[in-house]
Order: C-alpha cells, then sequence, then structure tokens
C-alpha cells in the first residue's frame, strides 16, 4: 500500500473533502489524524473510518492549538509523514460589503494556518525519511473571482507560502506541493435545490469536461503528492479542474 506505516495530520478532516482524504490515506495503510474544530464531527468521522483514524482538536489559527497537536502525535510516533492542509472557508460579497472582521476571518482559516501548520509541524516532519505537505489551494489561487477578496487573496498566499518552504526544506527531503481544485461535487452541491441547483448546472456549463469532480478525484491527487510516487514534486502547482483554466 502507497502509504504504509505513514502518519498523515489532515486539517478540516471531520467532514467535506477532508475526510474523503483521511478515508483515501486510511484504505493506503496511513494512520491519519483528523484535525478540525468541530468535536463532534471529528469524533463521529473518526468512529466511521476505524482504528487507523484518530481525532485531535485543532483550531488551525492559534499557534498553540497547533502545537498541542503536534506533541501529541509525537509522543505517540515520533515523526509526522504527511501533512494536508486543507482547512478552509470561502466567503464572496462586493468589495465595499467586505467587511475587515470577515476579510480577516477568511485569511486566517485559508492562509495563516498553513504558515502555522508548516511552522510548527516541520521539527517533526523531519523525523521522516521522506515527507510531505500538500497545502490545499484552488483555481481561485490562479485567476481572479468576483467578489472574493479574502478568498481569492488567500488562495494566492497558499501558493507563494508552498514555494517558499519548497526551497528551503528540499534539502531535508521535505516536499511541498499546492493543489488547486475547481468545483467539487460535494454533499452540499449534490444536494442543491432552486437557485442554487441553476447556479450550480450553468457553472458545469463552462467546465471543458461538462461535469464537477468527484471527491475522490481530488483525493487520489492528494495521495499521489502524500505518495513517495511524486518523489521528484515539489514546489509546484497541481491543477485538478476538468479544463477551467485551460
Amino acid at each position: 500500500m502507497k502509504l504504509e506505516n505513514k502518519v498523515a495530520l489532515i486539517t478540516g478532516g471531520a467532514m467535506g473533502m477532508g475526510k474523503e482524504h483521511a478515508l483515501t490515506f486510511i484504505k493506503e495503510g496511513a494512520i491519519v489524524y483528523i484535525a478540525d474544530i468541530n468535536d463532534d464531527a471529528g469524533h463521529q468521522a473518526e468512529s466511521e473510518l476505524g482504528t487507523q483514524a484518530n481525532f485531535i482538536h485543532l483550531d488551525v489559527t492559534k499557534e498553540q492549538s497547533w502545537i498541542d497537536a503536534i506533541n501529541i502525535i509525537e509522543k505517540k510516533h515520533h515523526k509526522l509523514d504527511v501533512l494536508v492542509n486543507n482547512a478552509g472557508i470561502s466567503k464572496f460579497n462586493s468589495l465595499e460589503k467586505t467587511s475587515v472582521e470577515d476579510y480577516m476571518q477568511v485569511i486566517n482559516i485559508n492562509q495563516l494556518s498553513v504558515f502555522l501548520g508548516m511552522k510548527v509541524a516541520i521539527p517533526l516532519l523531519e523525523k521522516s525519511d521522506s515527507a510531505s505537505i500538500i497545502n490545499i489551494s484552488s483555481i481561485e489561487g490562479l485567476r481572479g473571482s468576483t467578489g472574493g477578496y479574502g478568498y481569492v487573496s488567500s488562495k494566492f498566499a497558499v501558493r507563494g507560502l508552498t514555494k517558499c518552504a519548497a526551497l528551503e526544506f528540499a534539502d531535508k527531503n521535505i516536499r511541498v506541493n499546492s493543489v488547486h481544485p475547481g468545483g467539487v461535487m460535494t454533499p452540499m452541491v449534490s444536494q442543491a435545490t432552486g437557485e442554487m441547483k441553476n447556479s450550480i448546472e450553468k457553472f458545469k456549463n463552462t467546465i471543458p469536461l461538462k461535469r464537477m469532480a468527484e471527491p475522490e478525484e481530488i483525493s487520489q491527487l492528494v495521495l499521489f503528492l502524500a505518495s513517495d510516487d511524486s518523489s521528484y514534486s515539489t514546489g509546484s502547482e497541481f491543477i485538478v479542474d476538468g479544463g477551467i483554466l485551460a
């Protein structure tokens, strides 16, 4: 199995894409720490995913919370092989109506969390024979998007953070890459009704492949970057968007 004997930490792992990444990793033999601020969803995911899943409370915007989480993993496993900075939120509004509080909430969760995660986890990642950091950005980290002031800013920043860390830690055999998904068929999307459903159908028509990605299609790319199959890839953007940016 591709991740046998590897220890992974996935932020925002209690639901959505983070939970899908955790499931994919566990199927490939990894011990996975599901990190989330939502304790109820985290414990439920831990129960559903089995004995290789471990829930850990983590507020990704707080340095001490990161330190506490990494200390738990270090005491039990003495290493960390994979860090997936997946936690994120989105808020879209006109510039005039975007408050400083809303802007900074998105920046803190999407951008500061990646900085803190890498900063705190690097010493433990250095104890791995072959470590990988995967920072989840977006196609909005490669282009503008109307009303996405906080979201687009943060996702562009994830690219920059990724490249800086890739350069600094290449000689320690720690690879750092970013993933840039387009539209993904999450439960919220698949269960949409009314105007939201109409908007999703219009969006699908702008995608060259004429469909949104299934969650496992994103997770398979994340798995590739977590595994030694991607041993020569670092500092790069990996786009999985059905051809939107083409």
